[in-house]
């Protein structure tokens, strides 16, 4: 079953209490959303493997350690999923970015995918799949599936805010893929929206509404 990890790290609860803020103007919550994305993508690499390398410091040779070599994917979910992604290039700037959008069926309530980029080599690939918020799960349910679609085998998830019902569908869904979350949250209104939440991430981030 896929784990869920909550990080209780001050200085990310500290930033997410000025991103929630609804007098946090959007240059601002711009860029703290940037500087928890890079926050997160240090615990989320955690367990990225290892391997010895000798090299020469200015007094002797040494062997010490190095990433073994695995390559690694960004995908934000359109378009909110893209505020994150600079935040994680801070500390991988050698991973590929590639791009999945969706959005929602007026009739059927359900994620459409209306556009998808990803790198050539997604079977090689350890994703981090991003976006701010998991709600009800549906976009992330699906653009988790369009991955697997295309060969990706080692996934992971991260966003800043989920609902307890967004959390239960998605790892139902996609039991083999842990959930990397700053905040999760008491519910989903009756709007789909999450309670106390953030509002809209994409209008924030980019100023519409």
């Amino acid at each position: 079953m896929a784990k869920v990890h909550v990080f209780d790290h001050p200085l990310i609860q500290h930033k997410l209490t000025y991103i929630r803020d609804k007098n946090t103007g959007t240059k601002e919550f711009r860029e703290l959303v940037d500087e928890v994305a890079t926050l997160m993508a240090y615990e989320i690499t955690r367990e990225l493997p290892l391997m010895e390398k000798e090299i020469d410091t200015p007094v002797c040779k040494a062997t010490s350690n190095v990433l073994a070599g695995k390559k690694l994917g960004i995908v934000p979910i359109l378009r909110a999923g893209i505020g994150m992604v600079e935040g994680i290039l801070n500390l991988i700037p050698a991973a590929k970015v590639g791009h999945i959008g969706l959005y929602r069926d007026p009739e059927t309530l359900l994620p459409v995918e209306y556009y998808i980029k990803l790198p050539s080599d997604v079977s090689e690939r350890h994703f981090i799949l991003v976006d701010p918020m998991l709600a009800t799960g549906g976009s992330a349910i699906a653009a988790t599936d369009s991955l697997k679609k295309r060969g990706a085998k080692n996934i992971q998830f991260m966003c800043l805010i989920a609902a307890p019902e967004g959390v239960k569908a998605f790892t139902e869904a996609h039991p083999d893929v842990d959930v990397y979350i700053a905040a999760l949250d008491e519910k989903l209104d009756e709007k789909g929206y999450i309670v106390p939440g953030l509002g809209d991430a994409g209008d924030r981030l980019f100023g519409t509404k």
